[in-house]
């Protein structure tokens, strides 16, 4: 009777062991197909650059405060670039600084405006990789002119990691349009007709390397209380100041444009009466 059950116990486990062995392959090969699909997987791409939260403060003449705060804003807690231009009083040099603690840098040297004595400059700041979150604000302390005007831009660019390109340049109307504008404005004067001269002013290039967020912003010269500034090239316009009041202001357009390819990149902006105007492009990408 043991021989007996002996060999059954014999058979029975060598009929059970290629079962057994099996079911062992079976259950691994899901792990082990995992472990190559996860080898072999693309790297997650970075999130393409996108427009955030935006605000523009402005104090006209005789009429600002110090310190001078933007409206506040809900940033993203991380992964945004903070742009932030302020153009004023040039005896107002103050940096800005925003209720996330935030390090601004300077982008380039300040620009001064023609034909107010050097009284009057614009200058621009960025923070990278910036903190932010609600209730976000900017403030810059005016500590040479308090009560003067001052006009402040403060834009989010979500998902942007780097500025890849910056351009900056000062186009004002060439010699033979400004005799023109001159004879127009004369005519229309004396007759009693506004001023409709214009200008068209083209920034300089910016070139990126894949999808992008291009900030252009436009900072007219002229003193002149009501005009137009109207970007071509595919930007809009998210922020302007061009109906100035009696007391007079910083007159101030910003448009974007986002991208999806590689490229090189500028803007023309039209606009009446002819005037000068400093002018910034800036194109920002996902960091690699």
């Amino acid at each position: 009777m043991q021989s007996i059950t002996s060999r059954l116990a014999v058979r029975t486990t060598r009929a059970i062991a290629p079962w057994l062995l099996l079911c062992l392959l079976t259950a691994a090969t899901p792990f082990a197909m995992a472990s190559t699909l996860d080898d072999v997987a693309p790297p997650t791409m970075p999130k393409p650059p996108k427009l955030g939260a935006h605000t523009l403060l402005t104090q006209p003449e005789g009429e600002g405060s110090t310190p001078a705060v933007t409206s506040s804003l809900n940033t993203q807690e991380s992964g945004s670039s903070l742009l932030v231009l302020i153009a004023g009083h040039a005896d107002n040099p103050g940096a800005p600084t925003d209720s996330f603690g935030n390090l601004w840098k300077p982008v380039g040297e300040p620009v001064v405006y023609n034909g107010y004595d050097e009284r009057f400059n614009a200058r621009a700041y960025l923070a990278i990789a910036a903190h932010g979150g609600k209730g976000h604000t900017v403030k810059v302390d005016k500590d040479g002119s308090p009560s003067g005007e001052i006009t402040i831009p403060f834009i989010e660019v979500a998902h942007a990691g780097k500025l890849q390109d910056v351009a900056q340049n000062y186009p004002t109307p060439n010699a033979a349009s400004r005799a023109t504008n001159r004879l127009m404005r004369a005519w229309q004067g004396f007759k009693g007709e506004p001023d409709s001269t214009s200008s068209a002013l083209t920034s300089g290039s910016v070139t990126t390397t894949g999808p992008a967020t291009l900030v252009a912003v436009w900072l007219g010269d002229a003193y002149v209380y009501s005009m137009s500034a109207i970007p071509g090239d595919g930007f809009k316009v998210i922020d302007s100041y061009l109906q100035l009041p009696p007391s007079s202001g910083v007159q101030a357009a910003v448009a974007v444009r986002e991208v999806d390819a590689a490229g090189t990149y500028s803007v023309t902006w039209h606009g009446t009466p002819a005037q000068g105007a400093i002018l910034w492009l800036f194109a920002f990408q996902a960091a690699p």
